[in-house]
């Protein structure tokens, strides 16, 4: 089986790429700012709603039953997309995937298709195959174009292109452009009319649109892409042929649902009562759109994912990026960091499940990447707990680890330990003698394996007297 390519070829392990990013005080200016702009947005609008925790509940129910029954109801999906003139293809990973929509835009007579923005596409490396195959991809929503043509990699689910400011999007529109005017300023008015400029000679011309899906209805088939600049819009209705790919737990079961998950993702993630645009269509109609439509469903290890009765709540996800916008790891380190197309706390728990190899040592430093803070899972829209799902996979990576490691030996040693009260009194003593040569309280430089630990912060002394030796101190007549 091809290798799985969710996260990114090359990129270090979290904790190199974090420490790199930390010393970049632009990105880290641009994150801030941008994150608590719309973490207090959101705010504003979730308050908005007196019963969103009855909401959140929903959306939580809605999709542990679909995930409970999920072979059923990909089954009814297949059967009503069909019915109205649909094709549907079954994808195990991203090579299967890419190798498919390669063979449909060939036949489509394409050597260019437009995209709406998709994970399911970013996650597959789809770009890239297609590329190596002939056919190129545009890019069409206005974050992902700047990542584009940046010759750049997401930092962001919802805004891809975070970690760039305007007068940096106005150099990659003047470099890369034709269009752009030489005198482009770095309003946001004048970068949306010269991408516009640009985006319409691709919609125009285009043969095939490749799309990804936020909701599928497996009950009639429809899909839906909700966005806020309308360039999906143009996407899902000018070509030719319309090929969407999607990860297979993007089902709801009837129409009714998606009155639950239209309240939650909008304020989740754009801070919004409402999407701008939200389209849904369902196979093909005679004379009207599209009039080929190919639904790829994506795997890609989601089965997987699902057998683990901790790790599937992941599947959960709507894609909202709140839990990034309250980070405090995120915040600092931005997205690129954690080298794959889902950053932040969502991606430390959904790209190592997707890798599923426990020898992959980028995706395997992912649940590490938290201060298990809690605060993502109080603005989960759909209530993943987080910080639950990192600890277990955090336990899954130590159990991969060689059991001789300065830290596993540590660990054994302070097991031990705590399992036997005389040598627990005995290592307190010990300890309280040994923090008189640190009257600060702190030392900053250990040697190694300490080292580890003081290169990046000090480490902590214990009290010069332990509470055992305060108690029969101060408390000898209370104990007799």
């Amino acid at each position: 089986m091809a290798r799985n390519p969710v996260t990114w070829m090359g990129v270090p392990t979290f904790p190199k790429a974090a420490q790199e990013a930390l010393g970049d005080s632009q990105l880290r200016s641009n994150l801030r700012h941008a994150t608590h702009t719309i973490r207090d947005k959101r705010a504003a609008a979730v308050g908005e709603v007196p019963d969103w925790e009855r909401l959140r509940r929903a959306g939580e129910a809605i999709k542990d039953e679909t995930l409970a029954h999920l072979d059923t109801y990909l089954q009814k999906l297949e059967a009503a997309v069909t019915s109205r003139g649909g094709v549907v293809h079954w994808a195990r990973d991203a090579a299967e995937a890419n190798a498919i929509v390669l063979k449909l835009a060939r036949a489509a007579g394409a050597d260019e298709v437009v995209k709406v923005k998709s994970m399911a596409t970013a996650e597959i490396g789809l770009n890239e195959a297609l590329e190596e195959g002939g056919v190129t991809a545009i890019e069409t929503d206005l974050a992902e174009l700047i990542v584009q043509l940046g010759n750049d990699r997401p930092s962001h689910i919802l805004v891809p292109a975070i970690h760039r400011n305007r007068s940096e999007v106005r150099e990659i529109f003047r470099n890369q452009m034709p269009e752009a005017p030489a005198d482009l300023s770095s309003e946001p008015k004048a970068l949306a009319e010269a991408a516009r400029r640009h985006l319409r000679k691709k919609f125009l011309s285009a043969k095939v649109a490749v799309s990804g899906a936020n909701f599928a209805v497996a009950d009639t088939g429809s899909i839906m892409v909700v966005e806020s600049e309308g360039n999906g819009r143009m996407c899902l209705t000018l070509p030719q042929t319309l090929i969407t790919v999607m990860g297979i737990e993007k089902l709801v079961p009837t129409s009714r649902d998606l009155e639950v998950f239209l309240q939650l993702l909008p304020r989740s993630s754009t801070a919004e009562r409402m999407n701008p645009y939200t389209s849904m269509w369902t196979g093909v109609t005679p004379g009207d759109g599209p009039q080929e439509f190919h639904l790829i469903l994506l795997d890609n290890g989601r089965t997987a994912t699902l057998s683990d009765p901790v790790g599937r709540q992941a599947l959960r996800c709507i894609r909202c990026s709140a839990c990034l916008n309250v980070c405090p790891v995120y915040e600092r380190t931005g997205g690129q960091s954690y080298g794959s197309v889902y950053p932040g706390p969502i991606g430390a728990i959904l790209t190592p499940q997707l890798v599923d190899d426990p020898h992959d040592k980028q995706a395997a430093s992912l649940p590490f990447a938290s201060s298990l803070c809690g605060a993502c899972f109080e603005v989960c829209p759909v209530r993943i707990d987080i910080p639950e799902v990192l600890t277990h996979l955090r336990a899954r990576a130590v159990a991969e680890k060689s059991k001789m490691s300065p830290e596993a030996l540590a660990m054994s040693a302070m097991a031990t330990m705590f399992a036997d009260p005389r040598k627990y009194a005995l290592a307190q003593r010990a300890g309280a003698a040994a923090a008189k040569l640190a009257p600060s309280g702190s030392v900053s430089r250990l040697p190694f394996p300490g080292s580890r630990w003081t290169a990046t912060r000090d480490m902590p002394m214990p009290a010069t007297e332990s509470f055992r030796t305060w108690w029969k101190t101060n408390r000898k007549d209370s104990d007799e």
